[in-house]
């Protein structure tokens, strides 16, 4: 039997997956790192941190599922996107790495809008607006700030390109992640030569461009005597996070859209025809399907919102899974106490990093559950919001699948179906970018002749979860509320930042 190998460096931790070419998941292993914060609104990482996590499962895959190194016939990788590694001459890392939940950069998003000349000419560029989150703007932040460090910069690689140089001695950045750096010509498929003489950032920082299930290099003797896998493994270039999940849920063509309630929460739909929202509220990026691209709206606190209640309201009071009893208990709409989802400012649809978390309707008659299950909901409605711009685009939605941590509550699953008022589906395997990544290394090495046969072997849909029409109906209402109160306290927002 042979078998592939994915890997995603993801924010809390890397994630690897053994997958058989027949469609087993073998074994499966995560390893949790240090998120620092240095400042308020930082956050930063030691990539050395994402190396040693990533070795420790590679040994302990091969250690404990029964599979030889022997047998691996490919390497991919899955990665948090945007965030930045600064290489100097002898490609040692300079300062932590600049994470993509980073804000510090508004003053840089709004020089990159200066020295393009608006939104509207940024988006004929790449396609994207400028965001706090995105790799540009933490460019120009070291120019700006660390100039010592700048000057000594001779190359700039993503997390998981780090990580794979680490194993292949070689460097590349695959373009549906390179799309994530506002950097790209996503139309293109090449770097922008125009914006980066604009922003002032030299091209030979940026490695070479290349397809998701491009063989990029091969496991190389050194890093081979430090994880266990055999000298000479080829190495596929992989993808953004975002793009290898929807590979992993099977969005690998037009009218399937992927909602995922993970630490951020996403929505996306696979897209034929390289088209950007003008407005700039959605994300246009490539796909790791070559010559296809993806539409996502994206809020930054969907399980983190859920994970903060627990923590700070709750300590160790209650697990997670009584947690979800208390929002079963509650009635839908958690009698009228509505909550805002953003507690790290947000991305879709509103780009606002001053926008907070809010409780609004908190009567005396609100008990725990109602808190509980009015995040889940809150989150939800944000998700709405980007499945509303999406449809807006005039893309067809014929079925939307559900991943992620919260796609795992049932409580949770049937309001993302009502709130929707549209059918969610459930995969059998549920593996996340990691098993993206592990697909994406079959089709690279020529396990599987594409994407199609690859998803056959390997996704199935498990469950179908039907919204009911009459909580369907009440949640519409709510859903207008949800979006007027973002309007009435924008200002406000600002003015308490």
């Amino acid at each position: 039997m042979d078998y592939l190998l994915g890997l995603d460096i993801g924010t809390s931790g890397v994630k690897g997956i053994l997958v058989s070419t027949a469609g087993q998941v073998v074994k499966s292993r995560t390893e949790y790192y240090q998120l620092n914060t240095p400042h308020p609104g930082w956050t930063e990482q030691n990539p050395a941190d994402w190396w040693e996590g990533t070795t420790n499962v590679i040994k302990y895959l091969l250690a404990n599922s029964g599979v030889s190194a022997e047998e691996i016939k490919g390497v991919s990788f899955s990665g948090q996107m945007h965030s930045s590694v600064f290489l100097d001459q002898g490609m040692e890392v300079i300062r932590p790495a600049i994470l993509w939940s980073d804000t510090r950069t508004s003053k840089q998003c709004q020089d990159i809008y200066q020295r393009v000349g608006g939104l509207e000419k940024l988006i004929k560029l790449v396609s994207n607006p400028a965001l706090e989150g995105f790799t540009a703007p933490k460019v120009l932040w070291l120019q700006q700030n660390e100039p010592e460090n700048y000057q000594r910069v001779k190359m700039i690689l993503l997390p998981k390109d780090y990580i794979r140089y680490r194993l292949t001695g070689e460097v590349q950045i695959d373009r549906s992640d390179g799309a994530g750096t506002i950097m790209m010509d996503i139309r293109q498929g090449s770097w922008s030569v125009d914006l980066l003489d604009r922003l002032g950032i030299e091209r030979d920082l940026l490695p070479p461009l290349v397809n998701s299930t491009a063989i990029v290099g091969e496991v190389s003797r050194a890093a081979a005597r430090t994880c266990g896998l055999k000298v000479g493994t080829p190495v596929v270039a992989g993808g953004a996070d975002n793009a290898c999940g929807a590979v992993g849920s099977g969005i690998i063509k037009e009218g399937r859209v992927m909602v995922s309630i993970g630490t951020s929460g996403v929505v996306v739909a696979q897209v034929e025809k390289p088209l950007a929202d003008p407005k700039g509220r959605l994300h246009l990026f490539n796909h790791a399907v070559p010559e296809n691209w993806y539409m996502m709206g994206v809020m930054l606190s969907a399980g983190m919102s859920f994970s903060w209640l627990k923590e700070n309201l709750f300590a160790d009071q209650y697990d997670y899974q009584h947690l979800n009893l208390l929002a079963a208990e509650a009635e839908s709409g958690s009698e009228g106490l509505l909550f805002l989802p953003y507690l790290y400012g947000e991305r879709t649809p509103h780009a606002d990093a001053n926008a907070r978390g809010v409780f609004f309707g908190i009567s005396g008659n609100h008990q725990q559950g109602h808190l509980v299950r009015s995040v889940m909901e809150g989150v939800s409605f944000g998700l709405r919001d980007s499945l509303e711009l999406i449809k807006e685009q005039d893309i067809k939605i014929n079925e939307i699948r559900a991943i992620g941590g919260g796609a795992k509550s049932k409580v949770w699953q049937q309001i993302l179906a009502d709130v929707f008022g549209q059918e969610i589906k459930l995969l059998k395997i549920e593996e996340g970018p990691a098993l993206g990544a592990a697909m994406i290394a079959g089709v690279g090495v020529g396990v599987f002749k594409d994407f199609s046969e690859a998803e056959q072997g390997i996704i199935q849909v498990s469950q179908s979860i039907t919204p009911n029409e009459e909580k369907r109906d009440y949640y519409n209402q709510l859903f207008a509320l949800y979006q007027n109160l973002y309007q009435s306290l924008k200002d406000d927002f600002k003015k308490l930042t």
